[in-house]
């Protein structure tokens, strides 16, 4: 990798990019729904949006970074400031794109998705409301994924607009993935909390109060999901229902009820570890590994959240991206 591309490599954290698709799958299948073309839109809405966070972060954060961070991409000059605005304004254009050709409520949603991450970055990043923020952002990308899927999945839906038989299916796929969505929302919520410390360190309570948060949501996306995989969640009055994914008589229902426990176990662990470690011995290396062991954790946790809904090929196809995910995070840090 030429030191250019190492550069921007490193600026836009790819290899945490392999987090992100699981957010959009996840959300199709908390809203008992096969994944689509609509739901690859979402997740391409999903990957430009979180990159446009990223480097917005690293510009908003330069002057900061050049006291406690000099190595990173914009103070260390390798990088320009101006370069890194630009990225993530036509990252963002990108993203909304993406998410407009998934149909109006789809846009809505990545807009909303969209306005969070900057005011995140921008404004909220320092402040109490911050992690609560980026658990926001996280949780509107599973619904981003969950309201993507069913506008193509309803009679008539294309993915493209929202005619009659769309309008209603993307709102009631939105409240059926709901739990899934405050799941993964509050997992992000604890490892923001966290990552406030990483480059100080300083504090056992917020790894602590992480290592507990863990444990509850591990058992919590190890549970039976509340979407009913034997039908379509009910459409708005007037609209026409979303295709339910086919149950296979409860074959598969039943095979993700028995995985979702195993997958739970794993980002449990995946999770847990490195936040104990920080726990016991609060320095900012620990407490950085705890930051990418959180990151990491959300593969499983994605998967685990698909499994418990009976989509078995969703989770087994998230869960997969974890090799991929450790090979590149051994070049670029995911933090």
């Amino acid at each position: 990798m030429s030191p250019r591309r190492g550069a921007w490599a490193e600026l836009l954290r790819i290899s945490a990019l392999f987090t992100v698709p699981g957010d959009a799958l996840a959300g199709a299948a908390g809203a008992g729904l096969r994944p689509n073309r609509s739901t690859a839109l979402a997740v391409g809405a999903s990957l430009c949006l979180y990159e446009a966070g990223m480097a917005l972060n690293d510009w908003a954060d330069r002057d900061e970074d050049a006291r406690d961070r000099p190595h990173r991409p914009i103070p260390s000059g390798r990088v320009s400031p101006r370069a890194a605005l630009t990225a993530a304004a036509a990252l963002t254009g990108a993203g909304l794109a993406l998410a407009a050709r998934a149909g109006r409520p789809s846009l809505a949603v990545g807009s909303a998705l969209a306005a969070t991450v900057w005011s995140y970055d921008l404004w909220l990043k320092h402040t109490p409301a911050g992690p609560a923020a980026m658990g926001a952002a996280r949780a509107l990308d599973l619904l981003l994924g969950a309201t993507a899927t069913a506008a193509a999945a309803a009679p008539g839906g294309t993915g493209t607009a929202s005619g009659p038989g769309t309008a209603g299916a993307p709102r009631a796929a939105a409240r059926a993935a709901l739990p899934s969505a405050a799941l993964l929302g509050a997992h992000t919520v604890a490892v923001t909390a966290v990552s406030r410390r990483e480059a100080q360190g300083g504090s056992s309570a917020v790894p602590l109060a992480g290592l507990l948060a863990t444990g509850v949501l591990g058992a919590m996306a190890s549970r039976r999901s509340p979407a009913d995989r034997t039908a379509a969640p009910a459409p708005a009055h007037g609209a026409a229902p979303a295709t339910p994914v086919p149950a296979s008589r409860g074959s598969l229902a039943a095979v993700g009820r028995l995985a979702a426990p195993v997958l739970a176990a794993g980002y449990a662990g995946t999770a847990g570890r490195p936040l104990l470690h920080a726990a016991l011995n609060p320095s900012p290396p620990l407490t950085q590994r705890a930051v990418g062991g959180g990151i990491r954790a959300m593969i499983p946790l994605q998967a685990a959240l698909a499994a418990r809904g009976g989509a078995v090929g969703v989770a087994l196809g998230v869960i997969g991206l974890i090799p991929a995910a450790r090979t590149l995070a051994r070049k670029v840090s995911p933090t």
